[in-house]
């Protein structure tokens, strides 16, 4: 059957068809970098790498574009709060999102631009705008026409009159129309400002990702996607942007995740309950916030409770401890051969799960399903070598796609199992300087060692 995915400019699900067979390309909103990123934009991010992830898993070849906001109103108020230059923020916060998502196991982008190194490809954009009759200049400003496009409205499925009822529109004499959005600003004092065709100024927010789009990965990707609050006006926008030049569809499915409320409320500025990744992962295995944004479907809203983060903590020692003791009895002398257990019946609901619209809950279902089988296996006794590689295999193939593989130490890790091993047979070959030489070796990258009815047991001592 393939890949369904939701579509929210059709309201349904929809076969998974790409424009090249193969490839797909894709492009997903990133952050505005004038602070750390907190918990609802981490769902964002770990969504859309997840289903990069599967792309890859099924065979895809996968072009993934994500950006960063480097200047904008809010990166100017903190530059003048820290007496520094919004560049310097900027840059800061970028090298603290990627320590950051590395640690929810977020793979980097194929390309991340920031918008001061898309000035020009933004203004030509606006050019062009502006003179198929899309844009108009107005004192320094360059806005767009909005009721010149007259597919309008068509991501949220409401008229533009809906749309306006109600919401939050930029007020400005220079405007045509309420409803027409800003190209262009003009420059302030004291504000980065760019040489353009109209004056000096920056961009508005809605442009950067129409030219970012078209420069990376051309004039027509496979799936756009960020959190559901971006779907108006922001999506809403950049459809009218780029399809006025266009003519034709930019994107051919569009995705959006659910919002996270925090103990039930809410996430927002004005109750001051907003949670940030880089403070949380000091209290939380990282993996743990990883594992409660998956655990739902990906457009579901979820609730963040302390409560919830704790059992995210349980499920991933449930996890650890059976893969360790997968390991382990490995190591045993004489253990039979044996043969490999066909585990095609979990991969197959597995797939069928993530076929299903990257439904992450039912596939971490199946995942715990497989850890509770394989305990199963090694608490009768009746086991072999093959059998237990069976479980062991499988589990890691789908930790490595799910993202709960600790990535800052899994390479270090596989080191080590390596030296207890070396550490093991010297014993058994009874060359006992060697073994001690390692054991000092170990002990001094604070790795202490227990010997257990099923090996050798290893964990690193807490700083």
């Amino acid at each position: 059957m393939g890949i369904q995915l939701y579509n929210s400019m059709t309201g349904q699900k929809e076969p998974f068809v790409p424009l090249q067979p193969g490839v797909v390309r894709m492009y997903s909103c990133g952050p505005t970098v004038y602070n750390y990123f907190h918990i609802g934009n981490a769902r964002a991010f770990v969504v859309f790498d997840m289903i990069r992830r599967y792309f890859r898993y099924r065979g895809f070849t996968v072009k993934f574009v994500q950006n960063f906001t480097d200047v904008d109103d809010k990166l100017i108020v903190k530059a003048n709060e820290m007496a520094t230059t919004v560049y310097e923020v900027a840059t800061h916060f970028i090298d603290a999102y990627f320590e950051d998502a590395h640690q929810l196991g977020v793979e980097k982008a194929d390309v991340h631009p920031r918008v001061t190194d898309t000035m020009e490809d933004i203004i030509a954009f606006i050019q062009k705008l502006i003179e198929a009759g899309y844009a108009y200049e107005a004192d320094g400003d360059v806005l767009f026409a909005t009721r010149r496009f007259t597919d309008y409205g068509k991501l949220s499925g409401q008229s533009l009159q809906d749309l306006l009822a109600g919401s939050r529109v930029e007020v400005s004499d220079k405007k045509r129309d309420s409803s027409d959005f800003t190209l262009w600003k003009a420059a302030k004092p004291g504000e980065p400002a760019w040489k353009s065709p109209w004056g000096e100024g920056r961009p508005g927010w809605h442009i950067e990702c129409s030219a970012m789009i078209q420069k990376h990965l051309g004039d027509h990707i496979d799936i756009h996607g960020g959190g559901h609050d971006l779907l108006f006006p922001h999506h809403e926008n950049e459809i009218a942007q780029s399809e006025a030049l266009l003519g034709e569809p930019l994107a051919r499915y569009f995705l959006h995740n659910g919002y996270i409320n925090i103990n039930n409320e809410k996430m927002s500025k004005s109750l001051g309950n907003s949670i940030f990744v880089h403070d949380l992962v000091k209290r939380y295995d990282p993996r743990a916030l990883r594992l409660f944004i998956l655990s739902a479907h990906y457009r579901s809203p979820i609730n963040y409770s302390d409560d919830v983060m704790s059992q995210m903590v349980s499920a991933l020692q449930r996890i650890d401890t059976c893969m360790e003791y997968l390991r382990l009895k490995q190591r045993q002398d004489y253990l039979a051969q044996g043969e490999h257990i066909d585990l095609r019946e979990f991969q197959t609901r597995f797939v069928e799960a993530m076929d299903d619209d990257f439904n992450t809950g039912d596939a971490i279902g199946v995942l715990f399903d497989l850890v509770r089988v394989a305990n199963q296996y090694m608490h009768d006794g009746n086991i072999d070598r093959l059998g237990l590689a069976s479980y062991e295999s499988k589990l890691r193939e789908w930790l490595e796609l799910m993202g709960f593989v600790k990535t800052s130490t899994q390479e270090a890790d596989e080191r080590i199992e390596q030296l207890v091993e070396e550490r093991n047979l010297a014993r058994k070959a009874r060359d006992f300087a060697k073994a001690d030489a390692i054991r000092d070796q170990l002990t001094a990258q604070g790795i202490r060692m227990e010997d257990t009815a099923q090996g050798i047991r290893w964990w690193r001592e807490k700083q």
